[in-house]
């Protein structure tokens, strides 16, 4: 991602860039999305969880294509099940990674093909990189952590649900620290609400998806509080307004995706 101006802006109307047909199994509908990734074309990659594919959605289709799963749910070389997150880490080769949560294992499939290859957790040994000393809201504990954001500098931000906050784990600190929330759970812009899909850009601003509230907050580096760049308004199915925002990415021009999870559609908002 390229730099992002602390005080940029973007459209408070969203463009529906991928579904908004309703909740159903249709190459123009979705059921569930949840993970995100937009390439440099502005082609978005969805995480259709529900019907267990990985959906592809070229710039102004009224249609997506399935590029990984569709298969019913399972564990087959040929199949996804509940995939939750999508990325594309070499775009030369242009596989897909997938984290295909109810199989438990991360994938790498290949777009456009039928099979995969698949990295198992059980097949492999890890290295813990964020906190193993049990739950809790110490900043060596987390409670309940889901989305996983890698700077280039290699530090890890962790979207800690439980305790509704980030955590920052950077390369070689002996302490991590919170970089955005933290507080009891409310609307205020000093603390988040729940499930958090995390996104820095090279400045380090943080940006985050609240669920509960919403909306999209920007929190600067070094920042107390956070603020509002896109609200829900009071949620709902408008072009101004998002139910349930689950994950964002931003494209090369710096505008702004946002997965609007209950109103099965991901909106584009276009920077000013």
């Amino acid at each position: 991602m390229v730099d992002i101006h602390p005080n940029a802006t973007w459209a408070k109307n969203g463009i529906t860039v991928a579904g908004e047909n309703g909740q159903g199994s249709g190459t123009n509908q979705v059921n569930n999305l949840w993970g995100l990734y937009v390439e440099d074309d502005q082609t978005t990659y969805v995480t259709d969880r529900n019907n267990c594919r990985i959906v592809e959605w070229k710039p102004g289709a009224t249609n997506g294509t399935v590029v990984a799963g569709g298969n019913e749910p399972g564990n087959g070389a040929h199949q996804l099940n509940e995939p939750y997150d999508v990325f594309i880490i070499n775009r030369e080769s242009n596989n897909l990674i997938i984290s295909d949560f109810e199989n438990r294992r991360v994938v790498r499939w290949p777009c456009h093909n039928e099979t995969m290859k698949r990295y198992k957790i059980d097949d492999i040994q890890g290295t813990v990189v964020a906190d193993e000393n049990g739950i809790g809201n110490r900043l060596d504990q987390l409670n309940y952590p889901s989305f996983v954001f890698i700077d280039r500098d290699h530090s890890a931000y962790v979207s800690d649900n439980g305790n509704h906050r980030v955590m920052k784990y950077a390369r070689g600190a002996k302490q991590d620290f919170v970089v955005a929330g933290g507080q009891r759970k409310r609307n205020s812009f000093s603390q988040l609400s729940e499930r958090v899909r995390v996104v820095v850009d090279q400045l380090g601003t943080v940006y985050v998806t609240e669920r509960l509230n919403h909306r999209i907050i920007r929190w600067p580096k070094g920042a107390t509080q956070g603020s509002v760049i896109i609200d829900g308004n009071d949620q709902g199915a408008q072009s101004n307004q998002l139910d349930n925002p689950v994950s964002l990415s931003f494209d090369r021009h710096d505008n702004l995706y946002v997965v609007d999870n209950c109103n099965h559609r991901v909106q584009k908002f276009i920077i000013k």
